[in-house]
């Protein structure tokens, strides 16, 4: 654990991750991304992709923030700043909520822990641990370190390291090493133990499969990598996959489909927005947002197929009939699981309904595209025990 220190990515370089050799020993093509050199694909993104859906991915996200939480009335003090319910989170258990702009956008979405008291950062129950995108991090820590009262404390675990193991056969791989986590089910963590080393394990992940997110420290992050590649389950999965697999499950990439122009009714996020925290309000851009919520938003983020195997990216126009511009793709590809190109888009609510055709225009190309229920790949997170 460290305090909050300076961000000089920009002025150094890229930083590297605690497992960047280890990445580099086993073919990854590093990339600059979020501040980092990371691994965007071993053997290629179709047959990692795939892999994850059949098997077990593990990817490193020791990139993105983690941060602890702590203080008389940390639950209170976190709810004016997040839309979700905090107070009455019980320990151990997780919520997806976003860091709110005063004008209704994003800061950035997270998830959000509150702490029991057996933890793997050594703080009281009752303090919460939070994971924000790396993109966004040092941002988030001012928004945050400027609206908190100084009573409330936080920690920047800088030197935890943090992997994603998903898919299928994820708790088969990962229990025969830490026994126990497969009484997890999703959005509840834990903490346990690997040869003498804490980690707080979550079943959660973002790739719409079943899986877990691993905290653990950086000095033991090799040796732990190692050992849950040593299983049959388990290959290395880079970048290239994780966006493919994300976007299939239908959830927004920060800086893509969400960010502070979005609010999150147009970002069809509202399930972020609990009971409690819609009847008082009280988070930043609450009025806004919960006017959208009662009349609609101007857009709305939707799925698309396309037609034909030409991929759609990111940047390209959604159009009326006279081609003038009304919406605009913001995440795009091939869907390996689909078998087809599929995209997201933010449109004007009236094309928003499922089964809406629309067209989209891309380096002068017209393509053809319907409005379609999002995920495209059903979600097979473990909810309770059969």
């Amino acid at each position: 654990m460290s305090e909050l220190v300076q961000d000089n990515s920009e002025e150094t370089g890229p930083q590297q991750l605690p497992l960047d050799s280890w990445h580099r020993e086993r073919g990854g093509r590093m990339v600059p991304f979020a501040g980092y050199e990371m691994p965007v694909q071993y053997e290629g993104i179709m047959a990692e992709h795939l892999w994850t859906r059949e098997h077990a991915g593990l990817f490193d996200v020791s990139h993105m923030g983690q941060l602890l939480f702590s203080g008389e009335g940390v639950d209170v003090a976190l709810e004016s700043l997040l839309p979700g319910e905090l107070q009455k989170l019980g320990e151990g258990r997780m919520r997806y909520s976003l860091l709110l702009a005063e004008n209704g956008g994003i800061h950035d979405d997270l998830m959000v822990t509150r702490l029991p008291a057996n933890n793997a950062f050594e703080e009281d129950a009752g303090a919460f641990y939070m994971v924000v995108n790396g993109a966004t991090k040092w941002d988030d820590l001012g928004v945050l370190r400027e609206n908190l009262s100084d009573d409330i404390r936080i920690a920047h675990l800088d030197e935890q390291a943090l992997l994603a193991l998903q898919g299928p056969e994820a708790v088969t791989a990962l229990e025969r090493l830490v026994p126990g986590v497969a009484d997890l089910v999703f959005m509840t963590a834990g903490a346990f133990d690997w040869q003498g080393n804490p980690l707080w394990v979550s079943r959660s992940g973002y790739t719409g499969e079943d899986g877990f997110e691993i905290s653990l420290p950086a000095d033991c992050a090799v040796a732990f990598a190692d050992a849950l590649l040593e299983q049959a389950e388990v290959k290395p999965i880079g970048l290239g996959a994780r966006d493919s697999l994300r976007l299939e499950a239908g959830l927004p990439l920060y800086g893509h489909d969400i960010d502070l122009e979005t609010t999150p009714i147009a970002a069809d996020l509202g399930f972020a927005l609990s009971k409690r925290r819609r009847e008082e309000g009280g988070f930043p851009g609450a009025e806004r947002i919960l006017m959208e919520r009662e009349q609609g938003s101007v857009s709305k983020r939707v799925g698309l197929t396309i037609e034909g195997r030409q991929p759609v990216r990111e940047g390209a126009m959604v159009v009326d009939a006279d081609g003038s511009e009304v919406g605009k793709v913001t995440s795009g590809g091939f869907a390996p699981s689909v078998g087809a190109p599929i995209g997201m888009a933010y449109v004007p609510t009236a094309l928003a309904a499922p089964g809406t055709e629309i067209t989209l225009a891309q380096r002068g190309k017209i393509h053809r595209a319907t409005v379609t229920p999002m995920p495209f790949i059903p979600h097979r997170y473990v909810r309770k025990k059969g």
